[in-house]
């Protein structure tokens, strides 16, 4: 599989040593451009963002995590919670806050976004300078301080809870409700194979959203773009806009039609989106 730090010859500029959490599907455009990190959904996975990245990447450096547990990471522990994803990708992340980050995370990854995005702010208001520890200046634009801005899309504020929240009881209902959501092809959910392979990634993503509390914190600084399908089930329009709540800075909302996974439905218009947030955020080249 292609790694984050792979490019094609000739093409992009070198990145950090590989590391199992991250993916370059694409080249770097040439020149300065900033890096968007996607963090998929419960049960997702690297390739999800491949179509988001081949056409992001004329516009920035384009990351894709890998959680444990799936793919070519399939023989490592599903992380336990939401906390562990946040410290795996946070650490992969330290040879790359040497320029303008971007955020993007969906459903779960929204979670994991924002609880790294509230990390890297911590650090910054600390004067922390990636791989350091030394003092960054008034105004740096280097190490935890590159954070430029955060986009979520199909998650609820997480100040909200419902009661469906909780992890379904058995892997019949579990896979009902992950067909319920239209994001997997129900061919796939009928095959005994691909639902051993999925199931244990897929449990484990589950609980850790049901396990996860938001702690009492500072709002975000940075702007904050949340975007989510005018039909999903599982995240109403008020829902979505609750994340106002945790934005001290520029906020703003859209919505599509479609339900849980529009974003596949609607990639041309939330590719547009995204690049819209690039340059709002002041992170487009």
């Amino acid at each position: 599989m292609t790694t984050a730090h792979t490019t094609a010859e000739g093409a992009g500029r070198p990145g950090p040593g590989p590391d199992p959490w991250l993916r370059r599907f694409h080249p770097a455009p040439p020149g300065p451009a900033p890096r968007l990190v996607l963090l998929p959904h419960a049960g997702g996975n690297a390739s999800y963002y491949f179509p988001f990245s081949q056409a992001l990447s004329a516009y920035a450096e384009v990351l894709t995590v890998q959680y444990p547990g799936r793919q070519d990471r399939l023989a490592e522990p599903v992380p336990g919670s939401i906390g562990a994803m946040v410290d795996g990708v946070h650490q992969a992340l330290r040879p790359w806050l040497d320029g303008p980050l971007v955020l993007f995370g969906h459903s779960m990854g929204a979670l994991v976004a924002f609880e790294l995005a509230r990390r890297l702010e911590a650090e910054a208001g600390a004067g922390f300078r990636a791989g350091s520890g030394s003092q960054a200046g008034s105004g740096s634009r280097t190490g935890a301080g590159s954070l430029r801005g955060l986009i979520v899309s199909g998650r609820r504020s997480p100040l909200l809870r419902r009661a469906e929240d909780a992890c379904p009881p058995d892997d019949d209902a579990l896979l009902a409700q992950l067909g319920s959501l239209a994001g997997t092809d129900p061919r796939l959910l009928a095959d005994d194979g691909f639902k051993e392979l999925i199931l244990p990634a897929l449990r484990g993503d589950y609980r850790a959203v049901d396990e996860y509390r938001c702690a009492p914190g500072p709002a975000l600084r940075v702007p904050v773009s949340v975007l989510c399908g005018e039909q999903d089930p599982r995240v109403s329009v008020p829902e979505a806009m609750a994340w106002r709540e945790l934005a001290a800075g520029a906020f703003t909302f859209r919505g599509f039609p479609g339900g849980h996974f529009y974003l596949a439905e609607r990639q041309d218009a939330v590719v547009r989106a995204v690049r819209e947030d690039l340059a709002s955020f002041g992170a487009a080249a």
